[in-house]
């Protein structure tokens, strides 16, 4: 099934760990509650000298939100897609735009100070450079993929229920050494094997912010017009709450700060 889905998104140039071949992530090859990762498909690509990496999540049926405040239950139904491994880095945005706008530098730690406006100019130019169609995550496939997609375990938390397990967050006092953010992977993966969709940055996805109703719905993609744009995943200086995989966040897609990023879906 993982072979055919990746034959129909790329056919002969994608690169596949699967069985034996485990998924080459950056962190931390266990974590606490959360098992492995289960290998899946991966696609590695190159802009600039810079590589990245793709998680195929296939697709599949699930409850969406929590049931509290606006984050009303309903179930939803989304196609295969693939979500970045991690956090878009800052050396991955250097090399496709040759500059760096974030103000806690580090060549592995996540692009911030990005506003969603940015994100899509960049995204514009990486598509450029690789002919793929790169985008943001719709708010369904960043939930699904955070919640571990066919191998939830129905974790609070992306990969566990121990925040500090796959999380950095919580640190708002500057002389605290885990002040700011920190390389992406250094955490434990959730159970698809990705990294930090939990703490470290807020992650922008593509969807207008709105109510989600009751009804049943197939890849939704959220209002067609509105103010603000949804972030998902809680940032490094932000709390339990907003780090849970159903919390939901947003801003002016002008804005920009020092605890908002985005990862790549395609």
């Amino acid at each position: 099934m993982v072979l055919s889905l990746l034959a129909a998104f790329f056919g002969s140039s994608i690169i596949c760990s699967c069985g034996d071949d485990a998924i080459e992530g950056n962190g931390p090859s266990s974590g606490g509650e959360n098992a492995d990762p289960q290998p899946v498909a991966v696609q590695t690509v190159m802009v600039n000298g810079t590589s990245f990496q793709m998680i195929l999540v296939e697709g599949g049926t699930f409850t969406m939100g929590s049931g509290i405040k606006n984050e009303t239950l309903h179930e939803v139904k989304l196609s295969s897609f693939y979500i970045g491994q991690t956090e878009v880095t800052q050396e991955l945005w250097q090399a496709v735009t040759g500059s760096n706008p974030s103000e806690l530098k580090g060549n592995k730690r996540p692009v911030e100070t990005v506003s969603w406006n940015d994100c899509q100019t960049f995204i514009t130019k990486l598509n450029a450079l690789t002919g793929k169609k790169f985008r943001l995550p719709t708010e369904a496939e960043w939930e699904y993929a955070a919640r571990g997609g066919k191998l939830s375990k129905g974790y609070t938390y992306s990969g566990s229920n121990n925040l500090d397990e796959v999380a950095w967050s919580g640190v708002l006092a500057s002389d605290d050494p885990n002040y700011g953010t920190h390389d992406v992977g250094t955490k434990a993966p959730n159970e698809l094997g990705i990294y930090d969709m939990t703490g470290n940055v807020y992650e922008w996805c593509q969807d207008w912010w709105g109510s989600y109703g009751k009804d049943s719905q197939i890849n939704p993609t959220g209002p067609t017009s509105g103010t603000w744009r949804v972030a998902r995943g809680g940032g490094w200086g932000g709390q339990a709450g907003p780090a849970r995989v159903s919390a939901r966040a947003n801003w002016l897609p002008t804005d920009a700060t020092g605890n908002i990023g985005f990862r790549l879906a395609l």
